[in-house]
């Protein structure tokens, strides 16, 4: 009996258009309605409802009533998804006519949702309006593509054609041989960005095993720069299952192989268009103050750069992952670089986020540390030079907990992203945490069952 594709086996039903609407969740996963066709008013007339509680699930799922009393203890009161038109793309792995847009959660009352991440980025690009300037971002998304028997085999491998009886053949960074053995995976992400009108622009093979890295095009709409990264983690999803493959945005899914992040280059430009990071050939004053509003920052914002317990496994020494809080020109070993300092393109690329963060969770933070440079003018100390060891006095945490712990004790987190969700999400992270560090792992045994 020949296998047959998910396309071969759909029932008429299945070939009806739809269209989605989605929330992103705490964890950069989307959760939403499929509307049958016909019924799409409803979206635009804000008449979708799910339970706030959706906003404030953990990676399991689980509402954690317990721990916030955000849901049964309430009634677990419904919220309005209100839609962003401006988001509303193709769907080019769904039937033909399908279409998919991006809301952000409302009460009942018509506010937006503390719990909401694109209500928390829209917070602090208000604060940059209200300043007369505007944030230009940019992101470079890395992911790992597999097979997909990594659910009967429990662990990844990588794709059959860049092994070798199932394991990797190497280091495979700008080899081009990689990228034409992953051709058709690769041919349909683009086709499919090109439909979604995705900034796509170029794609390249990174270290590890079916490890690749795609540039989004920088955008005055920070807003639209996530929205479009959280698209672009989805069609990736959608692009591999069309052939046969898994991809993923875990941080470390290989414990021999690199890490994928979540780079963001971000300028900032006033009412005139010009660039406030510009040096214009002088000293990069506002440019520095910017790096050091990111360094001050960087502690208490881990939890968010780094959301899980396997982000952690991605700071090691002697990657391209930083673990010392510092910058640098032109410097890719430091947490933040400058790629420019003089003419338009003066920017700050922002090294430390995993390719599992929350796009909007990961900008707000971002942009928010910006702000606090931008207001005030500060001092990043000595930058790092090429070939000398970091003279950064702070460093990141390789621990979890530690860095759920600094957000929820920071006043600068409260800013950004509200009292009220630097505590729901130091909680329900926290409990990751502590269930993380009370699992015993075959490591253990392997290791100290035999020894001790």
């Amino acid at each position: 009996m020949t296998s047959k594709s998910l396309s071969d086996i759909r029932t008429p039903s299945d070939q009806q258009p739809r269209t989605e609407i989605l929330l992103v969740g705490m964890n950069g996963d989307l959760r939403g309605k499929r509307i049958p066709p016909g019924k799409e008013q409803k979206i635009w007339d804000g008449a979708v409802r799910l339970p706030s509680s959706t906003q404030s699930l953990d990676i399991w799922g689980d509402d954690n009533d317990d721990l916030t009393g955000l849901s049964l203890t309430i009634g677990d009161p419904d919220g309005l998804c209100v839609a962003d038109q401006r988001s509303l793309t193709p769907m080019p792995w769904a039937p033909d006519g399908s279409q998919q847009v991006l809301a952000t959660m409302h009460e009942m009352d018509g506010s937006p949702s503390f719990m909401d991440p694109r209500a928390i980025l829209a917070n602090v690009l208000t604060r940059y309006a209200e300043l007369g300037l505007t944030p230009v971002v940019a992101t470079e998304l890395e992911f790992y593509l597999m097979e997909r028997d990594w659910r009967e085999t429990g662990k990844p491998r990588p794709p059959a054609s860049l092994a070798y009886r199932g394991e990797a053949t190497g280091a495979q960074l700008y080899d081009m041989g990689a990228t034409d053995a992953m051709d058709g995976f690769l041919q349909t992400l683009n086709d499919w960005a090109k439909i979604q009108g995705l900034p796509a622009d170029a794609t390249t093979a990174e270290f590890g095993p079916g490890q690749f890295e795609v540039n989004l095009l920088h955008c005055a709409d920070a807003l639209a720069a996530a929205d479009d990264c959280i698209y672009l983690k989805r069609l990736a999803d959608h692009a591999a299952r069309r052939h046969g493959l898994k991809s993923t945005c875990m941080a470390k899914p290989y414990s021999d192989q690199a890490g994928s992040g979540l780079h963001v280059h971000v300028s900032v430009i006033d009412s005139q268009g010009k660039n406030v990071l510009d040096a214009a050939g002088g000293e990069a004053v506002q440019l520095k103050s910017v790096c050091a509003g990111l360094l001050n920052t960087m502690r208490d914002a881990q939890a968010i750069f780094a959301p899980f317990a396997n982000s952690y496994r991605r700071f090691q020494p002697g990657s391209f992952a930083p673990v010392d809080i510092d910058w640098g020109y032109g410097h890719r070993g430091t947490a933040v670089r400058i790629p420019d300092a003089n003419g338009p393109a003066a920017r700050i690329e922002h090294r430390v986020a995993g390719a599992d963060a929350n796009p909007h969770l990961l900008l707000a933070a971002i942009l928010g540390g910006m702000l606090l440079g931008l207001e005030n003018r500060l001092d990043p100390g000595p930058e790092t030079e090429p070939g000398q060891a970091s003279p950064a006095k702070r460093s990141l945490t390789h621990d979890f907990l530690t860095a759920v712990e600094d957000f929820a004790a920071s006043p600068i987190m409260a800013r950004i992203f509200g009292a009220r969700y630097r505590k729901l999400y130091a909680d329900t992270k926290r409990k990751e945490a502590i269930a993380f560090l009370r699992t015993v792992s075959d490591f253990d045994y392997r290791t100290y069952l035999p020894r001790i």
